[in-house]
């Protein structure tokens, strides 16, 4: 099999957020069968949902990989639990760390567990500009590059760039 090129969102919005999104990073480069080959710049991002909460840090990375979806998005989950997110918690609740899968290659998939593209890509700009920082690829169920998305995404928030960067060791 060839490496497919994916898309991993990264947020964290309770302790040491930076550290966290780094640790995440670092975390995803000792993946089996996966090679971290670009990160995006760090931004400060207002939360989305109901409950009152600290504004987030959110990148984005993009990996080359082996791991079919459903390995990836397990791996996902395994680094948000080092990283001391529980395994259940309340939807757009704090969290110390949260990944997702945003683009896999040119796959289009849903299941009871995984939506790939991610659903809401397209309307978020804390994914959509730090997608940007690193490249430019078309969602693949609309058919519209990421520029393009950021242009129509509905979202009015202004994300501010860290001085901080992100590494890949």
């Amino acid at each position: 099999m060839n490496p497919v090129s994916a898309y991993i969102g990264i947020g964290s919005n309770v302790g040491d957020r930076f550290s966290n999104l780094q640790a995440a990073v670092d975390l995803l480069a000792g993946t089996p069968l996966t090679s971290v080959s670009a990160v995006s710049r760090a931004y400060i991002t207002e939360p989305v949902g109901n409950i009152e909460q600290a504004d987030f840090f959110n990148a984005v990375v993009k990996i080359e990989t082996d791991l079919d979806p459903a390995s990836l998005r397990s791996r996902c989950k395994e680094i948000e639990q080092k990283l001391g997110r529980p395994q259940s918690y309340l939807r757009w609740s704090p969290r110390t760390i949260d990944l997702d899968i945003l683009l896999y290659g040119d796959l289009c998939m849903k299941d009871e567990l995984l939506v790939i593209p991610h659903a809401e890509l397209h309307r978020r700009k804390f994914v959509l500009v730090p997608l940007l920082d690193i490249d430019n690829p078309v969602h693949p169920l609309l058919h519209l590059t990421t520029a393009d998305l950021l242009k129509s995404s509905g979202d009015h928030s202004t994300p501010l760039l860290l001085t901080q960067k992100l590494v890949i060791r």
